[in-house]
Formats: C-alpha cells, structure tokens, sequence
C-alpha cells in the first residue's frame, strides 16, 4: 500500500479527537492536507480553525471553514500537525515545508498535539532528516557559524522564504541525542527564531498510519 495511504490513515484516526464547538488548529504538509480535506466534512460541526501557515489557511478558507486567528481564539483543545521525524518519545522535527514557526507557536497554545505522519516517519533518533533552523537573514551566517560549533553541517535552503520573510538552515550530522537540551542550545544563539525540535513541548500522541489503520503512541 503507497505511503500517501498510510497518511490518509493517520488523518483518519486523527479527525476522531475533533469535538462539536471546537476551534481546531491546523498543521502544514502533505498529512496535514489530509486532515485538512477530511475536517471539511465537519466543518458544520466546529466553530473554526487557526492555521500554522499561509497555505493551510488557504486550504481551509477553501473549504469553506472559518481561519480565525491565536489572537482572536486564546488557546486550542487540539493541535493536529505531521512531522518530517518522530520517535517513541513523542520527539519531532518538523519544517521541511518551512512553517515550523507558527507550527510551535500553535503547539504550545494547545492543550492536545496529535502528530500524524505514515509508519517511515517512526526512527529511533532523530537527526537524518535536516534539522530546519528559522533564522532572521542579516544574522544568517552569524547562526551558521555558531551551529558548525554545535557539530552540525548547516545548508542555506535556496530560495526558501517562511511567511514570517526569514531564511531557512538545514543543519545536517547534528548530534540530536539528547533532543531537548539542543533545542534550547540552538534557541539560545541571536538571530534564531526556532529551530524544528519539538522535544520541550513534544506530541501528546503519536498517530502512524499503517498499510491496514494506525498505531498510536502516547
């Protein structure tokens, strides 16, 4: 069965935490865009949904379902999102598609984060997928210089710029074996909006879409 099943899946298994009344918040990516397509369906059913990225706003608004913003909601029962990585302990990295952001800002205004993602997404440390690195572009090669110290391998994304106008770093041969201490080191350097670990504010629940349903981790 394709990998583009395995999401369905795990976007399937995901609508199940969606309540009457509800504003929904809403990740970035291709998984993402599924849950998208199936809260359509709901849409009558919740009051909304805050977007981590111009292009599930898009999406939503399509749909015909309400974008409000964090601002306008305060904070959300349910935070659905995928992830470029996932491990048993519910660590991430995310931002392949350059929202990891207001991915993380969503995230931590909300009570509940379901990650749902297809089984290949499940390894035992992170760290072969780039770690994304949103930085402000004056300070870019301040940020990389500072990450080479760290032991990783940063690579400028090339024509990459987030909905926020800052550049994108891919930090390749990071040492991410302990995930939550590097994601504050790596906070901690000027010029750094975030970086893709999601490791201080993990997933509450791990949906990984299998060839026949999903495996769930909590």
């Amino acid at each position: 069965m394709s990998t583009d099943q395995q999401k369905l899946n795990a976007a399937r298994a995901a609508i199940e935490y969606v309540e009457w009344g509800w504003v929904v918040g809403v990740g970035t990516g291709s998984t993402a865009n599924h849950f998208i397509d199936m809260l359509a369906e709901l849409k009558g059913n919740i009051d909304g949904a805050v977007a981590s990225s111009e292009a599930s706003a898009q999406r939503l608004t399509k749909h015909g379902i309400r974008v409000l913003s964090l601002d306008q909601t305060g904070d959300l029962p349910l935070y659905v999102d995928g992830a470029d990585e996932a491990t048993k302990h519910l660590h991430l990295i995310k931002g392949g598609g350059a929202a990891l952001t207001r991915e993380k800002i969503v995230a931590a205004a909300s009570k509940h984060f379901v990650c749902i993602a297809d089984s290949s997404k499940l390894v035992p440390i992170l760290g072969k997928f780039p770690l994304p690195i949103e930085v402000i572009p004056m300070a870019r090669s301040y940020v990389a210089r500072q990450l080479i110290k760290l032991g990783g391998r940063p690579v400028y994304r090339d024509a990459c710029v987030t909905d926020n106008g800052n550049d994108i770093l891919d930090i390749h041969d990071l040492d991410i074996s302990n995930p939550v201490e590097i994601e504050t080191k790596i906070n901690q350097i000027v010029g750094v909006v975030t970086n893709g670990l999601f490791a201080a504010r993990p997933a509450n629940t791990l949906i990984l879409g299998q060839d026949t349903g999903v495996q769930k981790i909590t």
